[in-house]
């Protein structure tokens, strides 16, 4: 799977171990930055994950920043984004399930890396269980319309 990550500074540790992470699973991986811990500014680099998955150039997205919070409020000011802060594997698989998310959210200073690898492992294998879930979906595209 091609997968595109972005972190702010307050991510960035988490965000590289979730890159050797995915390539060592075989996935192709977008590194959108940041890659120093210098401060910046986490709504630039949702945009450039999210314009990844719009554009079909990854098919998911990861972002991370302090609590995952800035992300996941960045993320889903683009349309066609749904992106889910996620703390549990439940979350996770349900927001894959049923929400069919595309931008997964983690939060370094909430989250170690051993579960938000967990967290990874079972978003992206989860798949989107499609029948009353997409009658949802399709009220929320017509949200971002309105």
């Amino acid at each position: 799977m091609k997968i595109s990550l972005g972190s702010d500074h307050a991510g960035l540790a988490l965000k590289q171990e979730i890159v050797l992470y995915l390539k060592r699973a075989g996935h192709t991986v977008l590194d959108r930055g940041t890659s120093t811990d210098a401060s910046v500014d986490y709504p630039d680099f949702a945009t450039l994950v999210c314009n990844d998955i719009i554009s079909d150039e990854a098919e998911r997205g990861i972002l991370v920043c302090g609590t995952g919070i800035g992300m996941s409020i960045a993320a889903n000011k683009h349309a066609g984004i749904r992106a889910a802060l996620c703390h549990d594997t439940f979350s996770a698989r349900a927001t894959r399930e049923h929400n069919d998310a595309n931008v997964l959210c983690l939060g370094q200073r909430v989250i170690g890396a051993g579960l938000a690898l967990d967290i990874v492992t079972v978003w992206l294998g989860a798949e989107f269980a499609g029948d009353k879930h997409l009658r949802r979906l399709e009220k929320i595209a017509r949200l971002e319309k309105a």
